[in-house]
């Protein structure tokens, strides 16, 4: 029994995430776009909030840590962001950032409006491929 007192009789078994877990990703059922979840992300970006905005950002994640979703802060960013992009390309003006954004700036009249097109590009992006292509 001496020989007992140094070693843990506590046996490592996998939490309820991981007994619960889908053994494969299930396929997408709708056309939203999904954020990604806890894995590791190679791009970055820098948002600076107001300390309200980073105040009412951790009031929302303490709110859906009481309903039983306990995630940090870049994941609830991701999750917005994916709503917000999946209403844009659902209702495009009629978005709920495009109305928002519309309503804090002047809006560009119909005749000068950029249309949407599919093949919308993010001009550093752009420049980027065009420069690796000439290479």
């Amino acid at each position: 029994m001496a020989a007992d007192r140094g070693r843990s009789r506590r046996v490592s078994v996998p939490g309820v995430a991981e007994l619960f877990r889908p053994a494969v990703p299930s396929p997408a059922i709708s056309d939203e776009r999904q954020a990604t979840g806890r894995e590791r992300h190679d791009q970055k970006i820098t948002v600076y909030l107001s300390a309200a905005e980073l105040l009412d950002l951790e009031h929302a994640r303490l709110r859906l840590r009481r309903f039983g979703f306990v995630l940090d802060r870049g994941r609830l960013v991701r999750e917005a962001i994916a709503i917000l992009l999946a209403d844009l390309d659902a209702r495009g003006k009629d978005s709920l950032v495009a109305r928002r954004i519309g309503s804090s700036q002047d809006v560009p009249s119909q005749n000068n409006a950029i249309q949407d097109k599919d093949e919308d590009a993010v001009p550093s992006l752009t420049w980027a491929q065009k420069r690796s292509a000439a290479r």
